[in-house]
């Protein structure tokens, strides 16, 4: 432990040295020296999956969710009209899963969360917004005119759609909260389910276009929400995942986080009524290359700097192991930077018969390791230390493996 982590004259952390940094909630722990003998002496395992998955009931749910919306598309579009909606579909799905894969690459989420919050999009937050629809129908009518239309797309659809994909956000954070590092996972998650939304919804808009008017209309509808606005759902959900990744950095409970949930949820909304708002009342072409343009390269520069803020913490932490003899400085420039990680993938192609999946290991493992470090640090993780004791065994194998003869 250093000065730069904790003062010991008063016992206070210092300031912080950014504002994106997290504040410790109690005294870091004690690292845990390198053995001088051997680099590997414990076990290497996977860490812990408590607090880091989704209950198999909640797949149970969605499974049966999946059913009834596939017996929706059938029945009320059709086989074929749907079939195609879903090839259409996945075009702009694809582009979007590869940006967010772009964001989350420094410290990818587990696999088991992703694929959740994917489906709690494409099909628990499709199966509320239908359902809550149906529901006002049978309560006040159908809504055939243009002030019913206008309410249900400005007001009605940016409220349930945003609650029903923020619930989901909620939820990742409550069953998996030891997986919910900060704001780069609040925005990953979001995303996640946000893409998830529109690609079902995508099914339906796409479906009904050439049902009403064929490949034409299809083409149009198509351009203006595969091409044009794929990032939409995407970015309104990211604010309800930002605010619940802050209140992650600050070692919130789920209930102490739903505070800030239901702020970003109000922002999401507002985002989201804004761009429908936009397509009801105005010339959305050219509202959307004066305002929706630069407001996505904003969300864009704010996921960047984002990114970097995750990059100098991930330095840091691997810096006081490397202090603590577990890593060399040369290793800790590989593993915590850009530039750093695409040379040491280059070196391990080198290696006798390819060690690239060793390294790309290593580095996966190391940078979770920075961030067990970092929830030891704050306390708010009372498993962190079992992670970090996983974890280094795992690095130190790796590293025997990438130098073994």
């Amino acid at each position: 432990m250093t000065n730069a982590e904790f003062n010991e004259s008063d016992g206070r952390p210092p300031a912080f040295p950014s504002p994106l940094a997290q504040p410790s909630l109690t005294p870091p722990p004690p690292l845990v020296q390198a053995p001088h003998a051997s680099p590997a002496p414990l076990k290497a395992k996977a860490p812990a999956r408590s607090g880091r998955s989704a209950p198999l009931w909640i797949g149970g749910i969605l499974v049966v969710l999946l059913i009834a919306l596939v017996g929706y598309f059938l029945t009320f579009i059709g086989t074929g009209a749907s079939l195609l909606g879903a090839i259409l579909a996945l075009v702009p799905l694809a582009g979007v899963l590869f940006a967010i894969r772009i964001v989350d690459r420094w410290e990818p989420e587990p696999r088991g969360l992703v694929i959740f919050a994917l489906a709690w999009g494409a099909i628990a937050s499709v199966a509320i917004a239908l359902g809550v629809d149906l529901l006002l129908s049978l309560v006040v009518g159908p809504r055939d005119t243009e002030a019913g239309e206008i309410f249900q797309t400005v007001f009605q659809a940016p409220i349930v759609e945003e609650f029903a994909k923020g619930l989901g956000v909620l939820i990742l954070y409550a069953i998996a909260r030891r997986a919910f590092d900060g704001p780069v996972d609040g925005i990953v998650y979001g995303a996640l389910i946000g893409a998830g939304f529109a690609f079902t919804e995508n099914i339906q808009y796409f479906a009904i276009s050439y049902l009403e008017g064929g490949i034409e209309e299809t083409s149009v509808t198509f351009f203006v929400r595969g091409i044009m606005s794929p990032f939409a759902h995407v970015m309104f959900t990211s604010v309800t995942g930002f605010a619940v990744g802050l209140a992650a950095r600050r070692g919130a409970t789920t209930g102490q986080a739903v505070g800030p949930w239901l702020l970003g949820l109000v922002g999401a909304i507002a985002l989201h009524a804004f761009w429908n708002a936009t397509a009801v009342f105005t010339d959305f072409f050219s509202v959307y290359l004066l305002l929706q343009v630069p407001l996505f390269v904003l969300f864009i520069i704010g996921v960047l700097a984002l990114r970097r803020e995750e990059s100098r913490l991930t330095r840091k932490r691997l810096g006081e192991y490397a202090a603590a003899g577990w890593f060399t400085p040369q290793e800790v420039d590989m593993l915590a930077t850009p530039a750093g990680r695409k040379a040491g993938l280059a070196w391990a192609r080198t290696l006798r018969g390819d060690r690239t999946p060793i390294m790309k290991g290593f580095i996966a493992d190391a940078t979770a390791l920075a961030m067990a470090r970092q929830r030891a640090v704050t306390g708010r993780d009372p498993n962190a230390a079992n992670d970090e004791r996983d974890l280094l065994a795992r690095t130190a194998a790796a590293r025997a493996a990438l130098l073994s003869v």
